[in-house]
């Protein structure tokens, strides 16, 4: 058996070709929903705070800086985005229960 059709067989068995379209997918909806996150979601969040650019803020105890908005920004990011791929699982897989393995 030779290298390339143990590449090949590698590939078919671990299914590598699909991960790459998953992940590349991946990426893309990241985008998105960062940009849904940063241009729709922040502003009307930054309009009802008073401070407004909040993202920004920060908490200084002595010499060290601490940078909650832009932790909450990331964190509120990541629930949305955890969110919509749960979505699309429950899309994909026709409603059915998305159930732990």
């Amino acid at each position: 058996m030779g290298i390339i059709s143990e590449f090949k067989e590698f590939l078919a068995e671990y299914k590598v070709m699909g991960l790459a379209v998953a992940f590349i997918i991946g990426g893309a909806v990241t985008t998105l929903v960062k940009s849904l996150v940063d241009n729709l979601i922040m502003p009307i969040v930054g309009a009802v705070l008073p401070s407004g650019d909040w993202q920004t803020a920060t908490f200084s105890v002595g010499n060290v800086k601490l940078g909650w908005g832009s932790f909450l920004s990331t964190l509120l990011n990541f629930i949305i985005i955890a969110f919509v791929v749960f979505c699309i699982a429950k899309f994909v897989m026709k409603k059915e229960k998305v159930a732990k393995k």
